[in-house]
C-alpha cells in the first residue's frame, strides 16, 4: 500500500471538513477520541463538526483504520502545543486518534466516562486504576491488539513513506498538564522503539544544535533558594531527571540555543542532563583551578 496525493491507497477515507494547508510532517501525535466505544462514533465526529476539530486517521477498537485528512495538509487535532520549543504541532505532524474512552472514575471494578457511560471490566474490554504525574490518578481502559497492531503497521508505513518524520509522541507530550492522552496504559515505549529503532531524536536534536566547551568550565547554580531542573532534553517539555540544590557547581559539557534560549548540558550526580541557562541567576562560569 502507499499513499496518492496524502491519502492511503486501499484504506476507507472521508475528507473532514475542518482541514488546513499543506505541511511537511514531520511528528506523529498519538491520541485518545476520550468518546463513545461505538464503531465509527468519534470518526464521524472528527470529519464533521462545529468546534472545527479534525485529525489524519481514526484507528478503531477493532483495528479498522479510517483516514479524514491527506498526511501533506494540515489537520486541527493537537490545538496549544509545542514540540521542544517549537510551538504549533499542527503546522509539521500527523495526528492518529485511537478509540478510548480517556480517563474515567473508579465504579467498583469498573469506569465511568466524562460523558456518564460505563464501561464494564472484563470481556471485550480491560480496564485499571493508574496513576502518573503524566495523568494523575485515574480509571483507564487497556488498548486492545487490534487496534495496537493496526498502529504499528500504520506507523511503520508512515516512516517508511515519509522522510521528513522523525519522531511519535502522545498528546500529552506536546500539551503537557493540559491533555493526559494517551493514557497511562499505552505502551509508549514499546512502540518509539519498535518503530524508530534508533537513539532518541530529541538527543540527537540536541547534539547537533549544540556545541562543546572547554573542558575546564563548570557553572555555579543560582536558583534563589530554590531547586534547579535538571532535564533530559533541552525543553520544557516533560523529562525532568533530577533537581539540582541551589549553588551547586556543576561540569558544563555542551551549549546550545534551542528556541531563543540559551541551554547547558550539565553533569550532575552522574547523570548529564541540560539547565536553562538564565535560570541560573544567571549561569556564573568559574574556570577550575
Amino acid at each position: 500500500m502507499a499513499f496518492k496525493d496524502g491519502i492511503l491507497e486501499g484504506v476507507d477515507y472521508t475528507a473532514a471538513r475542518h482541514m488546513g494547508g499543506k505541511i511537511t510532517p514531520e511528528l506523529v501525535v498519538l491520541h485518545d477520541t476520550a468518546s463513545s466505544l461505538q464503531e465509527g462514533s468519534a470518526a464521524d465526529y472528527l470529519q464533521d463538526n462545529d468546534t472545527k476539530v479534525s485529525v489524519h486517521f481514526v484507528i478503531e477498537l477493532n483495528g479498522k483504520l479510517r483516514q479524514l485528512v491527506p498526511i501533506n495538509r494540515r489537520a486541527n487535532h493537537a490545538g496549544a502545543s509545542s514540540y521542544h520549543g517549537r510551538k504549533g504541532c499542527n503546522q509539521f505532524s500527523i495526528g492518529i486518534e485511537l478509540v478510548n474512552p480517556g480517563k474515567m472514575r473508579a465504579a467498583g471494578e469498573n469506569g465511568v466516562t466524562w460523558f456518564g457511560s460505563t464501561v464494564e471490566n472484563g470481556h471485550p474490554y480491560s480496564i485499571e486504576i493508574a496513576e502518573t504525574p503524566e495523568h494523575g490518578r485515574g480509571m483507564w481502559m487497556h488498548y486492545p491488539e487490534a487496534q495496537l497492531d493496526t498502529l504499528l503497521w500504520l506507523l511503520r508505513l508512515l516512516f517508511s513513506e515519509v522522510q521528513t518524520l522523525r519522531d511519535i509522541r502522545p498528546h500529552w507530550y506536546v500539551s503537557p498538564g493540559r491533555k493526559v492522552d494517551t493514557n497511562p496504559l499505552f505502551p509508549l515505549d514499546h512502540v518509539r522503539s519498535y518503530i524508530l529503532g534508533r537513539d532518541d531524536p530529541a538527543e540527537e536534536e540536541a547534539t547537533a544544535l549544540s556545541k562543546p566547551v572547554g573542558a575546564d568550565e563548570l557553572a555555579i547554580v543560582s536558583a534563589n533558594g530554590d531547586r534547579l531542573n535538571l532535564r533530559r532534553w533541552p525543553s520544557f517539555n516533560p523529562n525532568i531527571i533530577a533537581k539540582i540544590p541551589d549553588g551547586t557547581t556543576v561540569p558544563v559539557l555542551r551549549r546550545g540555543t534551542f528556541d531563543g534560549r540559551t541551554w547547558l548540558l550539565v553533569l550532575y550526580a552522574g547523570q548529564e542532563g541540560w539547565i536553562v541557562a538564565s535560570y541560573a541567576d544567571p549561569v556564573t562560569y568559574a574556570p577550575a583551578r
